[in-house]
């Protein structure tokens, strides 16, 4: 086995995983995975710019995390970098800032390679279920994009676009420095028309429609199934591969769409940075269960994250 560390670095959050891996069979075991709420994308979709405090907020998990790698002994290190860093006009600063830390350059990859790397960590360990049918549609709901990716074995169509729970937050329900709190349901309307857009623009090029199992990935989808499942806090093993059904889903939705900041906050398993952005994300996946049919979705903790490691693994060293 060879031991890698990967690192995701989102819109929201930056992520980190060593673990050793064979990537003939597929098995991945985990040796230290984490997250920081960094808020990379603060202000990109209406600056497109990184904002300063964001990056050093970045900067600093870097320094955290690459004390974490040497410590673990990792072979390989693979930094991979999505849609915030896409969008910024000065993602050469954020890339030096990277370099500088952590001695590896951050791939700042496309869509279709950031839908790849996710669908490869969410469906490598599902091969043999035979409750779960295929085609395998995996969602990636994200900060600031969702991943869409329609395969079997492989990936048959992917395509990614710019709706997140950051994305959206910051679009709709920030007015003067200050977040409409709840929101009102103009504004729900206003995110949902662009989830809607975002859906046909999707089904352009990915055949939605013919997935047979739903697979959710990230904080928006993980943290709805610690919802619907009343954890008393976090627990991802409890969450990974989870059902949540469609009427669960809506009722969450609508919950966190028309409940204060303070009322969100006081749910026992919700990241304290999420608490503002979990309701856009929400929304996403339950316009995404409705346009496709689905009856439920299967949660899986393991995602792009897994992917990269996998991908780390495979490279030459």
């Amino acid at each position: 086995m060879t031991r890698v560390a990967a690192v995701d670095c989102g819109t929201n959050s930056i992520r980190l995983l060593v673990a050793d891996v064979d990537p003939a069979t597929g098995e991945l075991v985990d040796l230290d995975r984490r997250m920081t709420i960094v808020r990379l994308g603060q202000g990109v979709d209406r600056t497109g710019r990184l904002a300063p405090e964001a990056l050093e907020r970045t900067f600093a998990a870097c320094r955290d995390y690459a004390e974490i790698i040497k410590g673990h002994g990792a072979e390989r290190l693979r930094f991979v970098a999505t849609s915030a860093s896409r969008d910024a006009e000065n993602r050469d600063e954020f890339v030096r800032g990277v370099l500088d830390i952590l001695g590896v350059e951050p791939e700042v990859i496309t869509g279709d390679q950031e839908a790849e790397f996710s669908f490869t960590g969410a469906t490598k360990e599902l091969a043999g279920r035979e409750d779960l049918a295929r085609p395998y549609l995996v969602v990636d709901i994200g900060g600031g994009s969702t991943e869409f990716v329609v395969g079997d074995d492989h990936v048959r169509a992917a395509r990614s676009v710019d709706v997140g729970c950051v994305r959206m937050t910051e679009r709709h329900l920030v007015h003067g420095g200050e977040i409409s709190d709840p929101p009102t349901e103009e504004q729900i309307a206003a995110i949902r028309a662009d989830i809607e857009a975002a859906l046909d623009l999707a089904e352009r090029t990915v055949p939605l429609r013919e997935a047979r199992t739903l697979v959710g990935l990230a904080g928006s989808v993980t943290t709805v199934s610690a919802i619907a499942q009343d954890l008393p806090e976090y627990d991802s093993a409890r969450i990974h591969h989870s059902r949540v059904s469609l009427a669960r889903v809506r009722e969450i939705t609508d919950r966190l769409l028309h409940s204060t900041h303070a009322e969100r906050a006081t749910i026992p398993s919700m990241h304290p940075g999420r608490v503002d952005v979990i309701g856009a994300g929400s929304l996403v996946l339950l316009a995404i269960m409705e346009r496709i049919g689905a009856q439920e979705v299967v949660v899986s903790e393991h995602d792009i994250l897994d992917g990269i490691a996998y991908y780390a693994a495979e490279s030459p060293s």
